[in-house]
């Protein structure tokens, strides 16, 4: 039958890909260094350093779902061939249906692990600390930023990754002024490091009593939470270390003791802050790594020997700098200006479907089509 012939080319135009993806994921490296890890699991005294040994763990099974992702990949790609050649040689049209979803499986899981041989960057694999600031406007661009704190946190949880709120400031009337969450899994800051920026929403304000349209605007800045990084030394003097009350979204998790902590770096002016953790001593051991993942950071993208060059910078929350426009009215659209790539299902993107820009992002930046920000 001519439909069973078409998707079985259509699907054969794959194998060329599931091959090659084999050799980009390196999962020949993958299974020698899964052998590696559980050999030194089994060695005697391993649990003695608990630390190390989480991470031991933690390693190996980030790579043996990355070798089962791919066997799995193979076998539906195996399995739908034989489905297709069944169907054609028995003439069952009651089998397509079944047949052209798993031809779509087998294209999506390429596209998937296709992408994640993008991410080759040193701190990809990392842990993301995303930093929101509403911008001027008042009530509406902190509402706005709110807006995007739940956007970020549906699309990390339905990527499988665990979110911790960080550091949150209450908007005078609602939204919030300034947030931070810690999004944690393998490649988190890969994949967010796209959304790093200006952030423009235009709507008919619920704020506005005459129903105009509205624009705001807030920023979201993204670091890696890097561990350790010898190449940053920070002198305790040129650390301000401020405690305060910390509160939660909308009141909440209100703490009687002073155990908030925020840092100043002086030389830079970066501020940072932590009031998740129950002590002040757990709050600046958080705050402390955040300060050093935004000194590697800018480090890292300024190309800088020392930490005393670099300067605080801080682009302006406003018209012209934004990275991407979500338009409510008059019309529905999400646009990314780096890339191009938008869609008319705002409420879908607001919900956290942002796989399509950050996968537009990627790819562009693989082909040096755009630089990163």
């Amino acid at each position: 039958m001519l439909q069973f012939e078409e998707l079985k080319l259509r699907l054969e135009g794959s194998k060329a890909d599931i091959d090659d993806l084999a050799d980009a994921l390196g999962l020949k490296a993958m299974r020698s260094e899964i052998e590696q890890l559980e050999h030194r699991a089994a060695e005697p005294g391993f649990w003695d350093d608990l630390e190390n040994s989480q991470k031991v763990l933690q390693r190996t099974s980030n790579l043996k779902a990355k070798v089962e992702e791919y066997e799995k990949l193979s076998s539906l790609y195996e399995d739908t061939i034989t489905l297709i050649e069944l169907a054609n040689e028995e003439e069952d049209e009651t089998l397509l249906e079944e047949a052209v979803a798993d031809v779509e499986n087998v294209e999506r899981s390429v596209a998937k692990q296709r992408l994640q041989t993008l991410l080759t960057g040193e701190y990809d694999k990392n842990n993301a600390i995303l930093t929101f600031h509403a911008g001027s406007g008042g009530t509406e661009a902190q509402d706005w930023a709110q807006m995007l704190y739940r956007m970020y946190t549906r699309w990390a949880q339905a990527h499988g990754f665990n979110v911790r709120e960080v550091d949150y400031l209450d908007g005078d009337e609602a939204g919030l002024k300034s947030a931070v969450l810690l999004i944690e899994g393998e490649n988190a800051y890969g994949y967010l490091k796209s959304e790093a920026g200006v952030h423009r929403l235009v709507r008919v304000s619920p704020f506005d009593s005459a129903g105009r349209r509205h624009t705001s605007f807030s920023s979201l800045e993204v670091m890696p939470e890097i561990e350790e990084d010898t190449s940053v030394v920070i002198p305790p003097e040129e650390i301000k270390m401020d405690v305060y009350r910390a509160s939660g979204a909308g009141g909440q998790k209100v703490n009687k003791t002073s155990s908030a902590v925020r840092l100043t770096h002086i030389p830079t002016g970066i501020v940072v802050a932590s009031q998740v953790e129950r002590s002040q001593y757990q709050n600046r051991d958080v705050a402390m790594k955040m300060l050093i993942s935004k000194l590697v950071e800018i480090k890292e993208q300024q190309h800088l020997e020392k930490i005393s060059d670099i300067k605080g910078v801080q682009k302006e929350i406003t018209w012209g700098s934004q990275i991407r426009s979500y338009v409510f009215m008059p019309y529905t659209m999400a646009k990314d200006h780096r890339t191009g790539f938008e869609t008319g299902n705002i409420q879908a993107v607001m919900d956290g479907d942002l796989d399509g820009f950050i996968n537009a992002y990627l790819k562009a930046l693989s082909q040096g089509e755009i630089q990163n920000n």
